[in-house]
């Protein structure tokens, strides 16, 4: 029992010796390896004297080639009324800095730099031609690294948020597709100094990455090198397709303009007498169709050409307009047949009314009037040619012209 109390006590003491030991080891490496990482940071930034300032190209034949690779994590706020959109990415850039070349055999596969040593590396000026603005993180440390591996190749990463312009073409809104774009450009370096390429990777975005308005239907890169003043720039380009959701608009513009319509001709079925319903249905669905047709053009831009919801609205309010004129044109044609049916019935009436002898009135007064103006013209007659008429022969005639018209009223 003694012998196997001491195997065991021998047993941990080893342990705990190994143990010891390895911590020891594992601590004596970190430090070796800090301390080889601050010599092979002091030997590239202060020995060397590096200027962030300058570019590789300068101590090189040829220009920097910079390899460009995005990673979209989102984009949002697609704006019709102010053209543009709102996108969250990552840049990474990569090229290689001969100066920053290093030795190998100390154990370090790649610096990791702060963003402290950042400054002091020279980094290609790459800005963005269409932005609005944008913003590099800072929640909670700059969102920014650069790794440096031997052979002198840099990476640069950092995530950006920014607002875009995106050149859009309404003429088919809401049923139209858009292309925004988003172009990189060096600022201050030609062609002969520094140039741009798309990686072989260009861009990664989430495959389950939806937007609020739109469909994703592709992005596509491609070289956009610029001339200005005589002076080419290294340019990339990327094109996002996205195809609207239209679903939205049918159910907010659509769907009531097209059941405004249908109401407005509900007034078609409405008696023709009842003017005050009628008129109120008219007014009120031109009223209702003009706010609406308002509110679809208060999120799109005063663009000059006529876009697809612009013809849609006017037909409707159209139609509305139609269906109230309908109403005015008929109430107008009614007016007019009731005066003269009203008409006709009072002439039945003067006509077919009887005086005390039982003959009608107007036909009488009519017969009257004819045989006191052929007195009238028989006194004329006589005035002048009283030698002429005979007096028997007149008055025949005017016999006869009474029995005419006692045959006129008879008829009646």
């Amino acid at each position: 029992m003694i012998a196997s109390g001491k195997i065991v006590k021998l047993i941990l003491l080893t342990f705990i010796t190994l143990a010891s030991s390895n911590k020891d080891i594992e601590n004596t490496s970190k430090a070796e390896y800090s301390k080889a990482r601050e010599n092979v940071l002091k030997e590239l930034f202060k020995d060397t004297g590096y200027d962030p300032t300058i570019s590789p190209s300068f101590n090189e034949d040829g220009p920097v080639v910079c390899q460009v690779q995005l990673y979209i994590m989102s984009i949002n706020s697609i704006s019709d009324s102010s053209m543009d959109y709102s996108m969250s990415m990552f840049i990474r850039q990569q090229w290689n800095d001969s100066r920053l070349m290093y030795n190998e055999s100390l154990g370090i596969t790649h610096l990791e730099l702060d963003t402290k040593v950042m400054k002091n590396v020279w980094v290609p000026d790459l800005f963005i031609n269409n932005e609005k603005k944008a913003n590099i993180h800072h929640v909670t440390v700059p969102n920014m690294l650069m790794h440096i591996y031997p052979d002198g190749k840099v990476v640069y990463s950092m995530r950006v948020t920014g607002t875009f312009t995106c050149e859009m073409n309404l003429l088919k809104y809401p049923l139209d597709t858009q292309i925004c774009s988003m172009g990189m450009e060096s600022y201050g370096y030609s062609t002969e100094n520094l140039v741009f390429e798309w990686n072989e990777n260009p861009i990664s975005y989430p495959p389950n990455m939806s937007l609020p308005q739109f469909e994703l239907d592709g992005i596509t890169t491609y070289n956009c090198d610029k001339n200005y003043v005589g002076i080419s720039y290294t340019c990339l380009k990327v094109d996002i397709t996205l195809s609207r959701n239209y679903g939205y608009h049918i159910i907010q513009i659509y769907v009531p303009s097209f059941l405004i319509v249908f109401l407005s001709w509900v007034s078609f079925w409405l008696n023709i007498d009842a003017i005050p319903a009628r008129i109120s249905l008219g007014l009120l669905t031109v009223l209702t169709m003009t706010t609406q047709s308002s509110g679809a053009r208060a999120s799109l831009p005063k663009v000059s050409y006529v876009k697809a919801i612009d013809v849609w609205m006017a037909m409707c309010l159209l139609f509305v307009f139609g269906a109230l004129v309908e109403f005015a044109y008929v109430n107008v044609l009614a007016r007019v047949e009731r005066r003269r049916q009203a008409t006709i019935s009072e002439r039945r009436k003067v006509h077919t009314d009887p005086d005390a002898n039982g003959e009608p009135v107007r036909s009488k007064h009519k017969c009257l009037i004819g045989v006191l103006l052929y007195y009238l013209k028989l006194n004329v007659v006589l005035n002048y040619t009283v030698t002429v008429y005979d007096i028997t022969q007149l008055s025949k005639k005017i016999a006869k012209l009474e029995a005419k018209c006692s045959r006129r009223v008879a008829l009646l």
